[in-house]
């Protein structure tokens, strides 16, 4: 069945090649390109209300990946922080108060990371990320971190992107800021085509990871697609995590959009001083301390191709719906050295998605039969209902406004402790 897979997989792959137009943002059928009209400008929408530049080239071509960071240009990057000093964004300690996360929990796990190119100064990067806000180490030396390439060895990729680095370094110190007593696994794949990525999803899983983390994707529907699901991600018992993308609705991006991945949408959090109140007439009281919405950039939509999950009950799409959670994806602190100058301040779902990855191991191994993308669905009262904000034009439906109970930009909501991503 295996080699019957890989046979099928290949065909449809070389009759993509001759099927689909070229370009990133091609898509299957007229349909869809009806959805997109008149939403704007989708290229900006991710850097509205704010100066960023996209970390890697969002149109990358057929068959490759673009990741889903961010970078902002205001501030300017910080070489260094004075003692006693904070760098610009949100902390560990901040995501930590916003989302209620235990801070101890987790210890043994291992998170997974899969990312494209060579990321050189990973090990020295994350270890001053994580001295500046007082988490433990979490080197080679002591077990925590791992970097491996595609196969397993050690031997790094040969090529370093600049996009890519800021990527992994976004990465693995999320996942370091949601869960501190976790073990780091960074996979690079050899490039930034989805081919060579798969390959470093199998790795990790191979590596006994149960939980990966993919800020990367397409927002190319094809049916290729779905005998990929098949080999890569229908394996019960793994939480994979993917990133909706970062240019709106009705921008939904693969593998977010496969029906074994918790799809990750963003949300714009600041802090407020106001109590806690009830929105909507009654809805879910709002948290204290935190003012959050959806963020303008985050990637939803109604699939053309990919099934709907059975746990998904969503009647405004009959096909999948992205996204199923959400965590913050604006005004984060990051430190990196490849390529860019120390601090900086980074958005996007990429910064979401570690984020939730690292949720899921807080909460503990899923069940060796379980589908994980499933457990928010089955405790909605464990989340935060995000009930205010849009990614785009869409008459006010739930799959670009964020709307009690599910919605597009969202999904069921953010992490309020961890018992909505636990079995």
């Amino acid at each position: 069945m295996r080699i019957l897979r890989w046979v099928l997989g290949a065909v449809l792959l070389a009759l993509s090649l001759a099927v689909v137009p070229s370009g990133a943002h091609a898509r299957t059928t007229d349909d869809d390109a009806r959805q997109r009209q008149a939403t704007g400008s989708a290229d900006d929408r991710g850097q509205r209300e704010g100066a960023y530049r996209h970390a890697c080239d969002p149109s990358p071509g057929l068959d490759k990946a673009s990741c889903h960071s961010l970078i902002s240009t205001d501030p300017a990057p910080l070489a260094s922080v004075p003692p006693g000093g904070k760098p610009e964004g949100l902390t560990p300690r901040d995501l930590r108060s916003a989302y209620d996360l235990p801070r101890r929990a987790g210890e043994g796990r291992t998170v997974a990371v899969v990312v494209a190119f060579n990321y050189p100064t990973a090990e020295n990067d994350l270890a001053v990320y994580r001295r500046q806000f007082h988490l433990p180490p979490c080197t080679t030396a002591n077990g925590c971190f791992r970097e491996i390439n595609q196969d397993g060895g050690t031997i790094p990729p040969p090529t370093t992107d600049p996009g890519w680095a800021v990527e992994a370094a976004l990465d693995i110190e999320m996942v370091s800021a949601t869960c501190p007593t976790c073990n780091v696994l960074l996979v690079e794949a050899n490039d930034d085509t989805i081919g060579n990525l798969l390959t470093a999803v199998a790795q990790a899983r191979t590596q006994g990871a149960k939980f990966i983390s993919m800020s990367w994707g397409t927002d190319v529907e094809h049916p290729v697609q779905l005998v990929r699901d098949q080999t890569y991600f229908n394996h019960p018992g793994i939480a994979f995590v993917a990133s909706s993308g970062d240019r709106g609705f009705p921008n939904l991006n693969w593998p977010a959009a496969s029906q074994f991945v918790t799809g990750v949408g963003g949300t714009r959090l600041e802090r407020s001083r106001q109590p806690g109140w009830e929105p909507h007439g009654g809805q879910k009281p709002r948290r204290r301390g935190w003012l959050e919405t959806a963020w303008p950039g985050a990637g939803s939509g109604c699939s053309l191709i990919q099934p709907k999950p059975p746990f998904q009950q969503d009647a405004g799409c009959t096909n999948r719906t992205v996204a199923d959670v959400s965590a913050v994806a604006e005004n984060v602190a990051l430190y990196t050295t490849t390529p860019e100058a120390g601090w900086l301040t980074v958005a996007g779902t990429s910064v979401s998605t570690p984020i939730i990855a690292g949720v899921y191991a807080l909460a503990g191994n899923p069940g060796p039969n379980d589908r994980p993308n499933s457990y928010p669905y089955a405790r909605p009262w464990a989340l935060n209902d995000i009930v205010e904000g849009s990614n785009g034009s869409c008459g006010g439906s739930y799959l670009c406004t964020a709307v009690p109970g599910y919605d597009g930009p969202t999904g069921i909501g953010t992490p309020n402790g961890v018992r909505g991503f636990r079995a």
